[in-house]
Protein backbone atom coordinates (compact mmCIF):
# COMPACT_ATOMS: atom_id res chain seq x y z
CA UNK A 1 0.00 0.00 0.00
CA UNK A 2 1.27 3.76 -0.62
CA UNK A 3 -0.35 6.84 1.24
CA UNK A 4 -1.16 10.42 0.06
CA UNK A 5 0.71 13.07 1.69
CA UNK A 6 -1.41 15.74 3.04
CA UNK A 7 0.27 18.96 4.27
CA UNK A 8 -1.30 22.58 5.06
CA UNK A 9 1.41 25.01 4.05
CA UNK A 10 1.44 28.43 5.53
CA UNK A 11 4.91 30.48 5.94
CA UNK A 12 6.66 27.30 6.31
CA UNK A 13 9.48 28.71 3.63
CA UNK A 14 12.46 27.53 5.81
CA UNK A 15 10.74 24.14 6.87
CA UNK A 16 10.19 22.72 3.38
CA UNK A 17 13.78 21.59 1.99
CA UNK A 18 14.12 19.38 5.51
CA UNK A 19 10.39 17.85 4.90
CA UNK A 20 10.85 17.19 1.01
CA UNK A 21 14.09 15.59 1.86
CA UNK A 22 13.24 13.36 4.32
CA UNK A 23 9.75 12.53 2.39
CA UNK A 24 12.06 11.55 -0.35
CA UNK A 25 14.01 8.69 1.61
CA UNK A 26 10.23 7.38 1.54
CA UNK A 27 9.03 7.54 -2.03
CA UNK A 28 8.33 4.19 -2.81
CA UNK A 29 5.35 4.18 -0.08
CA UNK A 30 4.09 7.55 -1.65
CA UNK A 31 1.69 7.70 -4.06
CA UNK A 32 1.54 11.91 -3.98
CA UNK A 33 2.34 14.69 -1.78
CA UNK A 34 -0.57 17.33 -1.75
CA UNK A 35 0.44 20.69 -0.58
CA UNK A 36 -2.49 22.85 0.13
CA UNK A 37 -1.08 26.71 0.94
CA UNK A 38 -3.19 29.05 2.58
CA UNK A 39 -2.03 31.98 1.09
CA UNK A 40 1.63 32.58 2.34
CA UNK A 41 3.25 35.78 1.78
CA UNK A 42 7.09 34.38 2.10
CA UNK A 43 8.41 32.46 -1.33
CA UNK A 44 6.77 28.78 -0.20
CA UNK A 45 5.08 28.44 -3.35
CA UNK A 46 8.16 29.35 -5.35
CA UNK A 47 10.24 26.53 -3.62
CA UNK A 48 7.16 23.86 -4.41
CA UNK A 49 7.54 24.14 -7.70
CA UNK A 50 10.91 24.28 -7.78
CA UNK A 51 10.13 20.46 -6.27
CA UNK A 52 7.45 19.95 -8.62
CA UNK A 53 9.69 20.71 -11.86
CA UNK A 54 12.97 18.84 -10.37
CA UNK A 55 13.50 15.81 -12.38
CA UNK A 56 15.19 14.40 -9.76
CA UNK A 57 12.28 14.48 -7.31
CA UNK A 58 10.66 11.51 -8.00
CA UNK A 59 7.53 12.21 -6.05
CA UNK A 60 4.55 13.50 -7.84
CA UNK A 61 3.68 16.74 -6.14
CA UNK A 62 0.65 18.20 -5.98
CA UNK A 63 0.09 22.53 -4.92
CA UNK A 64 -3.67 23.59 -3.97
CA UNK A 65 -3.06 27.56 -3.57
CA UNK A 66 -5.54 29.25 -1.48
CA UNK A 67 -6.59 33.06 -2.21
CA UNK A 68 -6.47 33.08 1.90
CA UNK A 69 -6.00 31.77 4.79
CA UNK A 70 -8.52 28.87 5.37
CA UNK A 71 -7.43 27.07 8.39
CA UNK A 72 -5.80 23.92 9.34
CA UNK A 73 -8.98 22.04 8.91
CA UNK A 74 -10.31 22.64 5.75
CA UNK A 75 -6.65 22.67 4.20
CA UNK A 76 -6.80 19.53 5.39
CA UNK A 77 -9.86 18.45 4.09
CA UNK A 78 -8.79 20.03 0.62
CA UNK A 79 -6.17 17.59 0.65
CA UNK A 80 -7.79 14.43 1.32
CA UNK A 81 -10.63 15.01 -1.17
CA UNK A 82 -7.97 15.09 -3.85
CA UNK A 83 -6.06 12.04 -2.79
CA UNK A 84 -5.95 8.86 -4.44
CA UNK A 85 -4.68 6.44 -1.79
CA UNK A 86 -6.76 5.11 0.75
CA UNK A 87 -4.25 5.86 3.37
CA UNK A 88 -3.63 9.35 3.95
CA UNK A 89 -0.92 10.57 6.14
CA UNK A 90 -1.87 14.05 7.27
CA UNK A 91 1.94 15.92 8.55
CA UNK A 92 2.47 19.07 9.54
CA UNK A 93 5.15 21.08 6.81
CA UNK A 94 7.35 21.71 10.26
CA UNK A 95 8.62 18.30 10.52
CA UNK A 96 11.57 15.69 9.80
CA UNK A 97 11.21 11.92 9.20
CA UNK A 98 13.17 9.02 9.71
CA UNK A 99 13.71 6.89 6.76
CA UNK A 100 11.26 4.23 7.51
CA UNK A 101 8.53 6.31 9.00
CA UNK A 102 5.76 5.85 6.77
CA UNK A 103 6.30 2.24 5.94
CA UNK A 104 6.46 1.43 9.65
CA UNK A 105 2.89 2.94 10.35
CA UNK A 106 1.81 1.45 6.75
CA UNK A 107 2.67 -2.35 8.55
CA UNK A 108 1.16 -0.95 11.42
CA UNK A 109 -2.39 -0.10 9.68
CA UNK A 110 -1.84 -3.34 7.88
CA UNK A 111 -1.72 -5.54 11.36
CA UNK A 112 -4.30 -3.85 12.88
CA UNK A 113 -6.86 -4.35 9.96
CA UNK A 114 -5.91 -7.97 9.77
CA UNK A 115 -6.09 -8.29 13.69
CA UNK A 116 -9.59 -7.37 13.71
CA UNK A 117 -8.77 -3.81 15.81
CA UNK A 118 -10.96 -1.53 13.70
CA UNK A 119 -8.23 1.05 12.92
CA UNK A 120 -9.29 4.43 12.36
CA UNK A 121 -5.81 6.20 12.69
CA UNK A 122 -2.21 5.41 13.35
CA UNK A 123 -0.18 8.35 14.77
CA UNK A 124 3.87 8.74 14.52
CA UNK A 125 5.66 9.34 17.97
CA UNK A 126 6.45 12.88 17.83
CA UNK A 127 9.70 13.67 18.70
CA UNK A 128 10.90 17.12 19.99
CA UNK A 129 12.99 19.09 16.97
CA UNK A 130 15.41 21.10 19.32
CA UNK A 131 15.83 17.81 21.94
CA UNK A 132 15.76 14.49 20.28
CA UNK A 133 15.82 12.93 24.09
CA UNK A 134 12.02 14.22 24.78
CA UNK A 135 8.53 13.48 23.22
CA UNK A 136 6.73 16.53 22.00
CA UNK A 137 3.47 14.52 21.39
CA UNK A 138 2.51 10.52 21.10
CA UNK A 139 -0.78 10.65 21.23
CA UNK A 140 -4.05 12.94 22.73
CA UNK A 141 -6.16 12.65 25.57
CA UNK A 142 -9.58 14.30 26.15
CA UNK A 143 -10.99 14.03 29.44
CA UNK A 144 -14.14 15.00 31.49
CA UNK A 145 -12.87 18.93 32.45
CA UNK A 146 -13.30 18.92 28.24
CA UNK A 147 -9.26 19.12 28.85
CA UNK A 148 -7.32 18.07 25.56
CA UNK A 149 -3.55 16.65 26.88
CA UNK A 150 -0.51 16.24 24.40
CA UNK A 151 0.14 12.49 25.82
CA UNK A 152 4.25 11.95 26.75
CA UNK A 153 4.91 16.04 26.34
CA UNK A 154 8.50 16.86 27.55
CA UNK A 155 9.39 12.95 28.97
CA UNK A 156 12.04 10.44 27.35
CA UNK A 157 11.22 8.74 24.33
CA UNK A 158 11.82 5.74 26.21
CA UNK A 159 8.67 6.05 28.17
CA UNK A 160 6.66 5.51 24.51
CA UNK A 161 7.85 2.66 23.24
CA UNK A 162 5.24 -0.23 23.27
CA UNK A 163 2.20 0.25 20.74
CA UNK A 164 -1.00 1.42 22.56
CA UNK A 165 -4.58 2.31 21.70
CA UNK A 166 -4.75 6.39 22.28
CA UNK A 167 -7.99 8.70 22.07
CA UNK A 168 -6.99 10.80 19.43
CA UNK A 169 -4.18 11.12 16.91
CA UNK A 170 -2.34 14.52 16.40
CA UNK A 171 -3.19 15.61 13.10
CA UNK A 172 0.27 16.56 12.62
CA UNK A 173 1.73 13.57 12.03
CA UNK A 174 -1.33 10.71 11.75
CA UNK A 175 -2.29 7.96 9.22
CA UNK A 176 -6.18 7.94 8.29
CA UNK A 177 -8.15 5.42 6.70
CA UNK A 178 -9.64 7.75 3.84
CA UNK A 179 -12.84 5.49 3.72
CA UNK A 180 -13.62 5.84 7.07
CA UNK A 181 -13.48 9.15 6.71
CA UNK A 182 -15.86 9.69 4.09
CA UNK A 183 -18.39 7.22 6.37
CA UNK A 184 -18.10 9.51 9.61
CA UNK A 185 -17.36 12.88 7.90
CA UNK A 186 -13.67 15.06 7.46
CA UNK A 187 -12.41 17.20 9.87
CA UNK A 188 -15.20 20.43 10.91
CA UNK A 189 -14.17 22.94 8.22
CA UNK A 190 -15.51 25.52 10.84
CA UNK A 191 -13.18 24.54 13.73
CA UNK A 192 -10.30 25.87 11.44
CA UNK A 193 -7.25 24.87 13.85
CA UNK A 194 -7.38 23.36 17.05
CA UNK A 195 -9.71 20.46 18.62
CA UNK A 196 -10.45 19.49 15.23
CA UNK A 197 -8.18 15.78 15.52
CA UNK A 198 -9.57 15.55 18.94
CA UNK A 199 -13.48 15.80 17.35
CA UNK A 200 -12.68 13.96 14.24
CA UNK A 201 -11.47 10.65 16.75
CA UNK A 202 -14.42 11.32 18.61
CA UNK A 203 -16.93 10.68 15.84
CA UNK A 204 -14.95 7.72 15.03
CA UNK A 205 -14.94 5.77 18.66
CA UNK A 206 -18.47 6.99 18.08
CA UNK A 207 -18.83 4.94 15.25
CA UNK A 208 -16.77 1.77 16.72
CA UNK A 209 -13.03 2.68 16.03
CA UNK A 210 -10.23 2.92 17.21
CA UNK A 211 -6.91 5.50 17.18
CA UNK A 212 -3.80 4.24 18.00
CA UNK A 213 0.36 5.27 18.97
CA UNK A 214 3.26 3.46 16.51
CA UNK A 215 6.41 4.09 18.46
CA UNK A 216 8.84 3.24 15.59
CA UNK A 217 7.11 5.07 13.43
CA UNK A 218 9.10 8.57 14.28
CA UNK A 219 9.16 12.48 13.38
CA UNK A 220 10.74 15.53 14.98
CA UNK A 221 8.66 18.38 15.32
CA UNK A 222 9.80 21.90 15.73
CA UNK A 223 6.59 22.85 16.79
CA UNK A 224 3.96 25.90 16.85
CA UNK A 225 5.77 26.74 13.48
CA UNK A 226 2.43 28.52 12.14
CA UNK A 227 0.59 29.99 15.46
CA UNK A 228 3.38 31.09 17.24
CA UNK A 229 4.10 30.77 20.83
CA UNK A 230 3.03 28.11 23.19
CA UNK A 231 0.05 31.20 24.65
CA UNK A 232 -1.51 33.56 22.47
CA UNK A 233 -4.43 35.27 21.90
CA UNK A 234 -5.40 33.63 18.69
CA UNK A 235 -4.78 29.90 19.84
CA UNK A 236 -6.91 30.36 23.15
CA UNK A 237 -9.53 31.99 21.29
CA UNK A 238 -10.17 29.28 18.68
CA UNK A 239 -9.45 26.49 21.38
CA UNK A 240 -11.60 27.89 24.30
CA UNK A 241 -14.14 28.58 21.15
CA UNK A 242 -13.45 25.02 19.73
CA UNK A 243 -13.76 22.69 23.23
CA UNK A 244 -17.68 24.51 23.27
CA UNK A 245 -18.47 23.17 20.15
CA UNK A 246 -16.57 19.67 20.71
CA UNK A 247 -19.02 18.84 23.39
CA UNK A 248 -22.41 20.68 21.90
CA UNK A 249 -21.94 18.70 18.50
CA UNK A 250 -20.79 15.26 19.78
CA UNK A 251 -22.26 14.82 23.26
CA UNK A 252 -25.61 13.46 23.05
CA UNK A 253 -27.75 15.15 25.90
CA UNK A 254 -27.55 12.30 28.65
CA UNK A 255 -23.72 12.50 28.25
CA UNK A 256 -24.18 16.14 28.71
CA UNK A 257 -26.32 15.76 31.87
CA UNK A 258 -23.14 13.04 33.33
CA UNK A 259 -21.09 15.41 32.82
CA UNK A 260 -22.44 18.87 33.03
CA UNK A 261 -20.65 19.54 36.28
CA UNK A 262 -17.01 18.35 35.22
CA UNK A 263 -17.86 20.70 32.04
CA UNK A 264 -18.47 23.95 34.07
CA UNK A 265 -15.17 23.20 36.25
CA UNK A 266 -13.24 22.71 33.48
CA UNK A 267 -14.08 25.99 31.95
CA UNK A 268 -13.98 27.27 35.18
CA UNK A 269 -11.04 26.56 36.42
CA UNK A 270 -9.11 27.26 32.66
CA UNK A 271 -10.88 30.89 32.81
CA UNK A 272 -8.84 31.48 35.81
CA UNK A 273 -5.80 30.35 34.77
CA UNK A 274 -5.53 32.53 31.82
CA UNK A 275 -7.15 35.20 33.87
CA UNK A 276 -3.65 35.18 35.76
CA UNK A 277 -1.91 34.98 32.53
CA UNK A 278 -3.46 37.77 31.28
CA UNK A 279 -5.90 36.50 28.63
CA UNK A 280 -8.93 35.63 30.97
CA UNK A 281 -11.02 38.45 28.73
CA UNK A 282 -9.49 36.54 25.41
CA UNK A 283 -10.53 32.94 27.12
CA UNK A 284 -14.14 34.33 27.78
CA UNK A 285 -14.62 35.57 24.25
CA UNK A 286 -13.77 32.31 22.58
CA UNK A 287 -16.08 30.50 24.90
CA UNK A 288 -18.91 33.20 24.59
CA UNK A 289 -18.58 33.02 20.27
CA UNK A 290 -18.52 29.24 20.91
CA UNK A 291 -21.73 29.38 22.73
CA UNK A 292 -23.43 32.19 20.47
CA UNK A 293 -22.41 30.46 17.47
CA UNK A 294 -23.32 26.70 18.01
CA UNK A 295 -26.25 26.12 16.05
CA UNK A 296 -23.94 27.16 12.64
CA UNK A 297 -22.58 23.55 13.88
CA UNK A 298 -23.70 20.45 12.49
CA UNK A 299 -24.12 17.88 15.71
CA UNK A 300 -23.31 14.31 15.21
CA UNK A 301 -26.17 11.76 14.47
CA UNK A 302 -27.23 9.96 17.68
CA UNK A 303 -27.79 6.13 16.76
CA UNK A 304 -28.73 3.94 19.31
CA UNK A 305 -26.45 0.72 17.34
CA UNK A 306 -23.85 3.29 19.23
CA UNK A 307 -24.87 3.49 22.83
CA UNK A 308 -21.96 0.98 23.93
CA UNK A 309 -19.79 3.07 22.46
CA UNK A 310 -20.42 6.07 24.40
CA UNK A 311 -20.15 3.94 27.20
CA UNK A 312 -16.69 3.23 26.29
CA UNK A 313 -15.92 6.99 25.50
CA UNK A 314 -17.07 7.70 28.84
CA UNK A 315 -14.56 5.48 30.50
CA UNK A 316 -12.08 7.23 28.75
CA UNK A 317 -12.35 10.50 29.92
CA UNK A 318 -12.74 9.49 33.41
CA UNK A 319 -9.69 7.65 33.47
CA UNK A 320 -7.68 10.02 31.12
CA UNK A 321 -9.47 12.98 33.93
CA UNK A 322 -7.41 10.88 36.95
CA UNK A 323 -4.17 11.01 34.15
CA UNK A 324 -4.14 14.51 33.22
CA UNK A 325 -1.59 15.78 36.15
CA UNK A 326 1.29 13.21 34.89
CA UNK A 327 3.63 12.83 32.13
Amino acid sequence: MKVSVVTPNYNGLKFLNAYFETLAFQSRFIEEIIIIDNASTDASCDLIEEYINSPSYKIDIKLIKNDKNLGFAPAVNQGIRLAKSELIYSVNNDVELEFNTIETLIQSMERSIEEGKNPFSIQSKMIQYHNRSLIDDAGDEYNLLAYTKKLGDGSPIDNYNEKREIFSSCAGAALYRKSILEKIGLFDDNFFAYVEDIDLSFRAQINGYRNYLEPKSIIYHYGSATSGSRYNEFKIRLAARNNVWMIYKNFPIPLKIVNFIFIFLGFFIKYLFFLRKGFGSIYLGGVKEGLRERKGIEKTHFEWKNWKNYFKIEWKMIKNTFGYFKK
